[in-house]
């Protein structure tokens, strides 16, 4: 799940961010359970605190549910819901940022476009 941690944020938080990447990406789909705090944390030598902390993040952000007995599982919607939100995060912090940084480069669409196609292309 994790290679190593960041000191510059809590471990938790860093916890929580990689199981909502994994989210994203489908490795865990709705419905899926997530793994149980026990193995995270003995897996990644953390305190079960810090795992279930990360996990109820998850909860509070409508992202997980808990069933009584069986675990935290990936709510229904929560893949789109994550989707919609990073894609306003996105637009709204991360882009501006990057067409500032586009423009000082006196970059155009079309050189980036070309660039990219010459990366995918292996040249």
């Amino acid at each position: 799940m994790i290679s190593q941690w960041n000191d510059s944020q809590p471990i938790y938080w860093q916890l929580k961010e990689r199981t909502i990447a994994m989210i994203l990406d489908g490795t865990l789909r709705e419905g899926d359970a997530l793994p149980s705090v026990r193995n995270v944390a003995s897996e990644f030598q953390l305190n079960p605190i810090t795992v279930s902390k990360a996990y109820q993040t998850l909860v509070d952000e409508g992202l997980v549910e808990k069933r009584r007995g069986l675990g935290m599982f990936v709510k229904e919607g929560a893949g789109q819901q994550l989707k919609d939100s990073e894609r306003r995060k996105f637009i709204e912090e991360e882009w501006p940022a990057m067409l500032a940084r586009i423009e000082q480069l006196g970059l155009s669409l079309s050189t980036l476009m070309t660039e990219n196609n010459k990366q995918e292309d292996g040249e």
